[in-house]
Formats: C-alpha cells, structure tokens, sequence
C-alpha cells in the first residue's frame, strides 16, 4: 500500500495541511504510523480524506460528520444516528446496554435464562461475567437472540448455532490469513528469516485486507442469505400446494 507523508498527502487530497491535522484532531481521521518522528498515512486516510471533502460540500458538520463516521465503525444505520437529538447519547446508550444483569437477562428470554444457557453464553464469550453483572461484547449478538426466541426458537439451539458459527467463520478467517502466510512465512521445518522491510510489507498487506475481508464475507454472506431464503419459501409454497397425503387418501376415498 502506497504511503504519504503529511505534506504529500495534502497535496494528494487537495487540502491544506492544517486541515489534514484538523480532522485528526477532531477524531475524524486516523492517526498515521509512526516510523522515528515520521508520520507515515496510507491510501485509506486518502480515501477517509476525499469521503470527509464530499460530506462537507453537501453541508454535513464536523459533529455529523464524526457521527456517521462512528456509526460506520461500530456497525450502525443511519437511523441509529437521527434517532436522537443528543449526539452522544446513542453512544452512551450502547455502554450501558454493554451491560446486563441477571434480571435482565430474565426479563429479555424469561424462563430460559437457565444456569445451563447462562453458562453456554460465557463458554461462547457473548456474555463476560462482570461482579454481579454481565459485560456484553457484542450487544447485536443478544439482540439476534432475543428476537429468535421472542419468534419461538429455543434459545439453546440459538447458543449451539452461534457456536457452529462461530466455528464456520474461523475456517474462513483462516482462509484468508493463509494467503498471507503461505507469501511470507517460511515452509514447515524451514527457519523464518525477516527483515524490517518485509514485516512492515506484511502489516500493511493484513491492515489492508482486514476491510476488505470483512465487506467480501458480508457480501457473500448476504448472497448466500438471499439463496437460502428463496430456497425455504419455495419449499414452503410447495408444501402448501401438496395437501398431505391422508388428506389425498380421504378426498380419494369420497370421490369413489
């Protein structure tokens, strides 16, 4: 990945220096690797640069600006943003839903927040004992939960899918970190020989690829979604075309 120092990535931008450090003082662009007293940004803080100058052409503010940013990072919608006059407090509203006690974990899946399902959820890391109370790394995991429960499910076969899940998604994180390993490390029984030059082509490769694996498992992800979901509605209309086969044998019967 190309890089810049503050100057060139001005230029390259088209804005001036100062503002380059304004919108990373203002929290809207990352900070840039540190190399000595050298700052060194990368194509992503250029692409982050023309995103903030398109934003501020159709009127955005810095607030707003640094809002939707955030709510890009941490997986929001829009709505999420516009839901609230107060700029902080979606986020505030997220730390403290971060954060559930054991009488409210029973009032979100009532009589199945058994000592078994509780205990399965820390195995699996969405629930973090927390003194009395359970800190919640991944708000959005519970929320699934508790709509599939709401919707009939058993939350233990919500918690025993979230662990095959979980398991399918290592395999493909795997995949993905292999490309890069196979280039760079050495082959088994051979000793692996770097040198500063190839582990700092290595970080930029993986803080490179860390994006744009995510945005290609989503897509595929919601590919392959969408095939599944044909499929069940198209075996649904096709079970309610077919009556069941007693039912065939009575009219059958009456017919005669």
């Amino acid at each position: 990945m190309k890089e810049y120092r503050i100057d060139d990535l001005a230029r390259e931008a088209r804005v001036s220096v100062r503002n380059v450090r304004v919108y990373q003082d203002r929290g809207l662009l990352p900070p840039p690797r540190k190399q000595g007293r050298t700052g060194w940004y990368n194509e992503s803080h250029l692409a982050r640069l023309h995103l903030i100058g398109r934003m501020l052409d159709r009127g955005y503010t810095f607030a707003t600006i640094s809002e939707l940013l955030t709510a890009a990072q941490y997986g929001l919608h829009v709505t999420d943003v516009l839901e609230t006059d107060d700029p902080g407090s979606r986020w505030r509203k997220r730390k403290r839903a971060a954060r559930l006690t054991l009488a409210e974990l029973r009032r979100m899946f009532g009589a199945q927040t058994t000592d078994e399902n509780i205990a399965r959820g820390t195995e699996l890391g969405v629930l973090v004992p927390s003194g009395d109370d359970y800190a919640v790394n991944n708000p959005r995991l519970v929320e699934a939960a508790q709509v599939l429960v709401d919707a009939g499910i058993p939350l233990e076969d919500v918690l025993e899918q979230t662990a095959a899940v979980r398991k399918d998604l290592s395999d493909v994180a795997a995949r993905f970190v292999a490309v890069v390993a196979d280039r760079y490390l050495a082959p088994e029984g051979e000793q692996l020989e770097l040198d500063e030059a190839k582990i700092s082509d290595i970080v930029r490769l993986v803080e490179q690829m860390r994006p744009l694996a995510h945005d290609a498992v989503q897509t595929l992800f919601t590919q392959a979604m969408e095939e599944q979901i044909s499929r069940a509605l198209e075996k649904a209309a096709q079970q309610l075309g077919d009556p069941p086969s007693s039912a065939r044998t009575a009219d059958n019967g009456r017919a005669s």
